[in-house]
């Protein structure tokens, strides 16, 4: 099996490790596999990727599209460090406003799935670093939304104290002020 599926604290949410083939030419991995992610329980079609390039102290987020248009994601850093937050912001879940925040590296290779009903965000930690996420709905600009990134409802313990944010990303309102129409 070329990936290990581990259950993270918040619901739906998984780490995903894959095995990464080394040898003297560098590396391989397979980065997705449907039906490997679908016996781990990520069945979403994903319909569209995003790659970003982000330089040290750029926090991206914390963003998510309402429904019809929600958007699972399924993360991944090529290149650097960064800091990858997911907020379940469903309402009516035992665990709404609860976060969590992994290391994702070139290093580690580690994945993180975040299922529809999540915010997503994340920091970069290195000088720079390149992100691919795969999302099960396309963009569309009528649903996007987002949550202020130091909202002190949700707390979220970012590394970084004073990040480097999109004006977009300065505005975004609190949690409690969302457009937010995800329940549980």
């Amino acid at each position: 099996m070329p990936f290990k599926f581990e259950k993270l604290s918040l619901p739906c949410s998984l780490l995903i490790k894959p095995d990464v083939f080394k040898d003297e030419r560098g590396f391989f991995m397979e980065t997705y596999k449907y039906s490997e992610f679908a016996n781990a329980g990520i069945k979403e079609y994903f319909a569209q990727d995003n790659y970003s390039n982000s330089k040290r102290h750029v926090l991206r987020g914390l963003h998510f599209q309402k429904n019809p248009m929600a958007q699972g994601k399924l993360v991944y850093c090529l290149k650097g460090r960064i800091f990858d937050v997911a907020v379940d912001i469903r309402r009516g879940s035992h665990a709404y406003s609860q976060w969590i925040g992994l290391e994702l590296s070139e290093g580690n290779r580690f994945m993180m799935y975040i299922p529809p009903g999540f915010a997503h965000g994340f920091v970069v930690l290195s000088e720079t670093a390149e992100v691919i996420y795969k999302c099960t709905e396309e963009y569309s600009r009528d649903n996007e939304r987002g949550i202020i990134w130091n909202d002190n409802d949700i707390k979220v313990k970012w590394p970084v104290e004073n990040p480097i944010l999109s004006e977009k990303d300065k505005r975004l309102p609190l949690l409690k002020d969302a457009d937010n129409n995800f329940s549980y």
